[in-house]
């Protein structure tokens, strides 16, 4: 099983904001109690935005807190290939889902169907096959 982060709730995570935090948290933990080899995983889009702010406020201990999450080893990566964007844009077409997000769907599932979206926005929710996961 993969836990496959959107921006969003790897931003709650690492910035600590409340009570999203504490959301990302507990549907963590309650994922790792039912699968036990649980996995981390991001797509390079998820890397670009959660790198913005800091850089933007020019918040070096924020952006050191993110940086060692991706630096990982045993974080998984799923790059911006031609199929995730061919999948992408048809996530577009059928979902209306916006480009970002359309790229961070497609990411997810290129990991396959043992996976856990975990987001901030209900608007992924529309997406077939997407194990969605609404952090409230």
């Amino acid at each position: 099983m993969i836990a496959f982060f959107d921006a969003s709730a790897l931003i709650y995570l690492i910035e600590g904001k409340e009570p999203f935090a504490s959301a990302v948290r507990h549907e963590l933990s309650v994922v790792a109690r039912k699968y036990h080899a649980l996995g981390s995983g991001v797509s390079r889009l998820t890397w670009l935005e959660c790198r913005v702010g800091p850089m933007k406020s020019n918040d070096n201990l924020v952006l050191t807190a993110f940086d060692a999450f991706f630096a990982r080893t045993d974080l998984m990566w799923v790059e911006l290939t031609k199929d995730v964007v061919e999948l992408a844009a048809a996530i577009r077409v059928k979902h209306g889902l916006r480009t970002p997000d359309a790229l961070q769907a497609a990411s997810c599932l290129q990991m396959g169907c043992d996976h856990v979206f975990l987001t901030g926005d209900t608007a992924f929710k529309r997406v077939t096959g997407l194990n969605v996961k609404v952090l409230t």
